[in-house]
């Protein structure tokens, strides 16, 4: 680690002209020539429907203020601080309440700190609320280098938690941060009092590869899991080429705001609660925007997707510290979650929510609000 260990404060100022060429650009975008049938705003099928992506690509162009988003995000103590060479940009939402426990809230992809907007307000009276953004998202900009994978990433947050003066805390994450999470505790299980971990019903997709099949399932229900694992397959593309070619796919997203904004909401659509046609009805829909904003005025679409190359090459797996408290929180859930995550009844608190799905803290905050105060309650 580095011997520089000054947290610097920070404040989200974006240049006049990058907000002025955001919207110039979006007012030039070419667009492709559509297909004749394909014309229901709400159909997901082939990915993201050409008329709805026109629809959000307008508001943000002509209905979205970037500076009332921005400075609702300034609300907020930030700072900057170097790690292992490599500047970390970490939202510290401090409580009034003396007795608060420090909370380390870990996102992953296509998130960032915007995601945790709506539910930082509802933690004030119980957690110091801490951010971070992973190396090559947000403001954790530009890379200092190649190698920023999970573990590296992992020793990086608990150091800005020993700089902000948190020796003990409760870590909580979705998606890539639900492996940061895992890993402090099981590194640090001395300084971690308890992980939450966000989840939902599309998990089971994960069966079979980075977790085993559970013991004890009818054919019913491992054929109702091999279900789940061939839509989960459809929707891989993403992942498939910021694991193997993040450099192809970075400059279209770094110089096409339409392209960054379709990349990302299309995933807001497939991975969010189901029982909503489209992504601006399960999330609101200037958070979504801001959250795309922050991708393209930090160039991090670019740099985030390599982030899954490093995981997909670094040959670590997942790690959980079995003398950690545990907690899930499973939103959008299905009836196999609990057998195939907690066959064993080994995880401290299960919860299971029909509402939601992977973006809790935008979805669904004061359910996620709730659960983590239940969890975390008395465990200082």
């Amino acid at each position: 680690m580095t011997t520089n260990t000054a947290l610097t404060p920070f404040r989200i100022d974006v240049p006049q002209a990058d907000v002025d060429d955001l919207r110039d650009r979006l007012a030039r975008t070419r667009w492709p020539h559509p297909v004749p049938g394909r014309d229901d705003r709400s159909d997901f099928s082939r990915g993201i429907p050409l008329p709805y992506l026109r629809e959000l690509a307008d508001h943000w162009r002509d209905g979205f203020d970037w500076r009332a988003q921005e400075a609702a995000l300034n609300a907020h103590e930030q700072v900057t601080t170097v790690v292992d060479g490599q500047t970390f940009h970490v939202v510290h939402a401090r409580s009034a309440n003396p007795d608060a426990v420090p909370l380390l809230l870990c996102h992953g992809w296509p998130g960032s700190f915007v995601e945790y907007q709506r539910l930082l307000p509802l933690l004030a009276g119980d957690f110091h609320v801490v951010v971070p953004s992973p190396p090559g998202f947000g403001f954790s900009t530009p890379l200092s280098g190649t190698g920023w994978e999970l573990a590296r990433t992992t020793e990086a947050y608990a150091e800005i938690m020993t700089r902000l003066g948190y020796e003990r805390f409760g870590a909580h994450g979705t998606d890539i941060g639900a492996g940061i999470a895992g890993r402090v505790a099981a590194l640090y299980p001395q300084r971690v009092i308890g992980t939450h971990a966000g989840s939902d019903g599309r998990s089971l997709g994960m069966v079979g590869d980075q977790f085993p099949f559970p013991e004890g399932l009818t054919d019913a229900e491992v054929a109702e899991i091999e279900r789940i694992r061939s839509l989960d397959a459809a929707e891989r593309g993403y992942y498939e080429m910021q694991n193997h070619r993040p450099d192809t796919i970075g400059p279209a997203l770094t110089d096409s705001p339409v392209g960054q904004l379709a990349w990302i909401a299309e995933k807001f659509q497939t991975w969010t609660n189901p029982a909503h046609a489209t992504p601006d009805a399960a999330v609101d829909r200037d958070q979504l925007l801001t959250n795309v904003s922050l991708y393209w005025f930090t160039r991090s679409g670019a740099s985030s997707a390599q982030f899954y190359y490093e995981a997909s090459h670094s040959g670590l797996d997942w790690l959980a510290a079995s003398d950690v408290p545990s907690a899930w929180s499973v939103f959008d859930t299905h009836p196999l979650m609990a057998k195939s995550f907690n066959a064993w009844g080994a995880i401290d608190q299960w919860v299971e929510h029909a509402e939601g799905g992977h973006f809790p803290a935008m979805e669904e905050p004061e359910l996620l609000a709730a659960d983590l105060r239940a969890f975390f309650a008395g465990r200082a």
